[in-house]
């Protein structure tokens, strides 16, 4: 027996960690290879999306989302409210080089670009983005971030991504870390596909696609007047065939040429508003349920709201908007810590990428200077300009104050000035020859000692032995007898201001 564990036979040991029959605390117990889940039985993990299920299609269906006119503006609208967020990198931990080396990376990233595709993620659950190295000097940078279709790419039993290559068989071809990063919504581990927005605006979508060919027929069925037209009884097939050639006629130019016999009698539908109401309802709720889906609201979509409720809606699609921008700042994110460590190490802290709404920051900001400022604390232009975003010529500096004509004003002003001008005097008469003499005598020695050393460690040693031959006395009573003066002067002023 000893401290990590016990023989339990002559070929057996059994460390107190982990007791026989059990797991060790690293290992993966609840995985899907030994749970009853018919999913785990196959070599890949199908998308668990259920719309997907049930139609037996892959995420390529929700792309046809996008044509229609209430999913497509709401998808401009998510991702332009993302883009119109403030954006920029934070040093936080990391080295001021690192900092450096990840802004330059970022300027030559076209960062507009990858957050579009990045805000796919949202929309489809998930979106893969390969990472296009280069070698630029003695590093390793991302060339072009490219969002790849998110159809292309599976994860395995292990919720690895995976590649769908044509050569790769059912299981496709492992992604390497370093080359992929995925951006998800809601990702777990029972659904490492996340959670496609679309889904929730499907079936809205079809119904009212369906909805609107209906209205469509129902329109041209009942929207126009119905021309009747009557003619003899004993006309022949030849007749009625011209006779309806010209109602025809009519309907399209208005105008038409009857026989005298015959009559035309023009009729309104009537008592058709109901039927026409019911596919109006349904097209409406259909878009209120994907403004919903999409936009977390209906309110400043739909005619009926008012001011109130639409800020209110408003509110929520400002969370959505949030969650939006999460998503992207994790990516970005995590192909910065990737860059960080094949060029700096794993072990160097990574600079964050932020997105954030300038409004509340400022805001923020602007409360707190104030209240600082209120207890007598003064801030600099250059402050201002870092802080607010500023540019030259933003701010007008006052000038300097005009001391105020009068005795006691003027005594005021003057008396440091004078007092300041006394001790330039005391300086200024102390010999520079002096001086330098006196700096030359205390160092000599040091001097000596370096020039006969042959190394560091002799110089060292030589060092320490000429220290104690420093004549520095003539020196420091300069000095200390220019702190004197100066705190003599000092003293004496003071005392005359308590005087007077």
């Amino acid at each position: 027996m000893n401290k990590t564990g016990v023989w339990v036979s002559p070929t057996e040991f059994v460390h107190f960690a982990e007791p026989k029959g059990s797991k060790g605390l690293t290992d993966h117990i609840a995985s899907r290879s030994r749970s009853f889940d018919a999913q785990a039985l196959g070599m890949y993990l199908p998308n668990p999306d259920p719309i997907l299920k049930a139609q037996g299609q892959d995420i390529k269906v929700y792309r046809d989302l996008r044509s229609s006119a209430v999913v497509g503006g709401n998808i401009r609208r998510r991702k332009a409210s993302v883009l119109a967020l403030e954006r920029g990198l934070k040093r936080s931990d990391a080295p001021v080089s690192v900092e450096r080396f990840v802004q330059d990376w970022l300027k030559d990233i076209d960062l507009d670009k990858v957050i579009r595709e990045l805000l796919d993620a949202p929309l489809f659950g998930y979106q893969p983005v390969e990472l296009m190295w280069r070698p630029v000097g003695m590093h390793l940078v991302p060339e072009d971030l490219l969002g790849k279709p998110a159809e292309w790419f599976l994860y395995d039993q292990d919720n690895n991504l995976r590649f769908r290559a044509r050569d790769a068989g059912m299981t496709g071809e492992l992604c390497d870390p370093q080359r992929f990063v995925v951006a998800r919504q809601d990702a777990t581990y029972i659904n490492p596909y996340g959670f496609a927005d679309l889904s929730m605006c499907f079936w809205p979508a079809v119904f009212m696609k369906g909805g609107l060919k209906f209205w469509v027929q129902f329109t041209e069925k009942y929207g126009s007047p119905w021309v009747i037209g009557k003619h003899p009884r004993g006309a022949t097939d030849s007749e009625t065939d011209l006779l309806l050639d010209s109602l025809e006629a009519m309907v399209q130019d208005a105008v038409a040429a009857i026989p005298n016999d015959a009559s035309v009698e023009i009729i309104e539908a009537t008592g058709k508003t109901g039927s026409a109401d019911v596919y109006r309802q349904l097209l409406e709720y259909c878009r209120s349920e994907i403004n919903v889906a999409m936009l977390g609201q209906n309110q400043t979509t739909e005619k009926e709201s008012n001011r109130a409720s639409a800020e209110a809606g408003a509110e929520v699609t400002k969370d959505i908007r949030d969650g939006d921008a999460g998503i992207v700042a994790a990516a970005l994110n995590a192909i910065i810590r990737r860059i960080v460590d094949l060029n700096f190490g794993e072990s160097v802290n990574a600079p964050v990428y932020e997105l954030w709404e300038q409004e509340e920051i400022d805001k923020v900001l602007a409360e707190r200077d104030k209240s600082l400022s209120e207890s007598g604390l003064q801030f600099t232009a250059q402050y201002f300009k870092r802080t607010y975003n500023l540019q030259d010529g933003d701010i007008v500096e006052a000038p300097a104050p005009t001391p105020v004509a009068g005795p006691e004003f003027a005594e005021a002003t003057l008396t440091p000035i004078l007092d300041q001008f006394a001790l330039d005097q005391a300086i200024e008469s102390l010999p520079a020859e002096l001086l330098q003499e006196q700096s030359e005598q205390a160092v000599a020695p040091l001097i000596d000692v370096l020039l006969q050393a042959r190394s560091d460690t002799e110089a060292l040693g030589l060092l320490a032995e000429a220290f104690p031959l420093m004549d520095d006395q003539a020196l420091q009573q300069k000095l200390t007898n220019l702190l004197f003066i100066a705190n003599t002067w000092g003293r004496l002023n003071a005392a005359a201001d308590r005087e007077d």
